[in-house]
C-alpha cells in the first residue's frame, strides 16, 4: 500500500493533533501516563474491530473511529472508571488512502472532544485484509471503588440503562434485511454506527450498584456473566424491556423479532444490580447523570439467566453473540 506522506506522515499529520499531554506528540515510542492521586488506580480495557465482522466496509470511516472508542469507553463505565485516554493500533489494507485516514482520525477527534479523553500512542502497520483495529481504552477509579460482576446478591433489583434491540434492528436495516420506515431507519441506523458509552452513569453507580456489565453481546448473555460471577441466577421480564419508539413500532409488524432485544447485541447499555432499598439512590443517580434507567427483574437463589413474558419462561435458541 502507498500512502501519501507515508507512516511517519500520517502520524506527525494526522495523528499527532489527537496526542493527549504525556504523549510528547507522538514523537517517541512510549507515553508518560500522568500520576494520580492516592487511592486512585489505572483501569484498563481493550476491543479489537474487524471489517466484516463488527463494522460493514461500507461504513463511513468517521463513524467506525467514534464507534471504536465508544465501545471501549462502555467497558470502562461498567467498572465505573472515568476515561483519561487510549492506545491505538491501526492495520490498513491496500485500498485504504489518506483520505480515508483523515475521515477516520476526524471522527476520532469528534469524540476525543466529547468524552475528554486523548491518544497516547499506538502502532500503525499494513495488512492485506481485512481492515482490523484495536484500542486500549485508560480510565481512573478509587481503587476500593470498582463495579465488578461477582458482587450482585439474590434479592437484587436488575436495571438497564437506555433501550435495547435497537442497534441489532439497525444492523439489519444497513445489510438490506429489514424494510422500516425512513426515519426509523435513519434512527436504527444511527444507534448501531454510535453507540452511547454510559460514561457519566457508571461512575455514578459506584457504592450503590451492586454489580455492572455493558450490553455487549446481548442482554442474556452479558447478564449472565453477571450472574455466573455473582454465584446465583437472575430472571428478566420481557415486557419490561426498554425500547424506543422506532423499535417498538418496527417489533409490531415483525413479531418475528420480538424477542431481538433480549439477545441482539451492540447495544452498549449497562446492566446492572442493585439491593431494593437503594432504589430512590439509584433514580437519583440516574437523573444526576441524564441517563434513564429501567428496573427489569430480580436476581434469584438459582443459576443461569431466565426470560419470562406474561410471567411463562421463554425459550431461545440464541442467548447472544458468540466470538467462537
Amino acid at each position: 500500500m502507498t500512502i501519501d506522506g507515508g507512516e511517519f506522515g500520517v502520524i506527525s499529520d494526522l495523528l499527532a493533533p489527537l496526542a493527549a499531554d504525556g504523549a510528547f506528540a507522538l514523537t517517541d515510542d512510549a507515553a508518560l501516563l500522568p500520576e494520580l492521586p492516592p487511592g486512585q488506580g489505572w483501569v484498563v480495557t481493550k476491543d479489537a474491530m474487524v471489517a466484516g465482522v463488527h463494522f460493514l466496509p461500507s461504513d463511513p470511516p468517521d463513524m467506525i473511529a467514534r464507534k471504536l472508542l465508544r465501545v471501549n469507553l462502555s467497558d470502562l463505565a461498567a467498572m465505573g472508571a472515568v476515561p483519561r485516554g487510549y492506545l491505538l493500533a491501526t492495520a490498513w489494507t491496500a485500498e485504504t488512502d489518506r483520505d480515508w485516514i483523515s475521515r477516520f482520525v476526524d471522527g476520532l477527534a469528534r469524540d476525543q472532544a466529547r468524552f475528554s479523553v486523548g491518544l497516547f500512542g499506538g502502532d500503525t502497520v499494513s495488512t492485506p485484509g481485512p481492515l482490523t483495529f484495536s484500542l486500549t481504552a485508560l480510565g481512573t477509579a478509587a481503587r476500593d471503588g470498582l463495579l465488578r460482576r461477582n458482587g450482585a446478591l439474590a434479592g437484587d433489583d436488575i436495571y438497564v440503562s437506555g433501550t435495547l434491540g435497537d442497534s441489532a434492528l439497525g444492523l439489519r436495516v444497513l445489510r438490506d434485511d429489514l424494510e422500516v420506515e425512513p426515519e426509523h431507519a435513519t434512527f436504527l441506523s444511527q444507534r448501531y454506527h454510535l453507540p452511547q458509552p454510559r460514561t457519566t452513569l457508571g461512575p455514578a453507580l459506584v457504592g450503590l450498584a451492586s454489580a455492572a456489565q455493558d450490553v455487549s453481546d446481548g442482554l442474556l448473555a452479558d447478564l449472565g456473566h453477571v450472574a455466573r460471577q455473582s454465584g446465583v441466577g437472575a430472571e428478566v421480564h420481557l415486557e419490561l424491556l426498554p425500547l424506543s419508539v422506532a423499535a417498538r413500532e418496527v417489533l409490531i409488524d415483525h413479531p418475528d423479532l420480538a424477542l431481538l432485544p433480549l439477545h441482539g447485541g451492540d447495544d452498549y447499555e449497562l446492566v446492572f444490580t442493585a439491593s431494593p432499598g437503594r432504589r430512590d439512590s439509584i433514580r437519583a443517580a440516574a437523573d444526576a447523570s441524564q441517563t434513564p434507567v429501567t428496573r427489569i427483574g430480580r436476581m434469584t437463589g438459582g443459576a443461569g439467566v431466565q426470560a419470562l413474558a406474561a410471567g411463562r419462561p421463554l425459550t431461545l435458541k440464541d442467548n447472544g453473540w458468540k466470538h467462537f
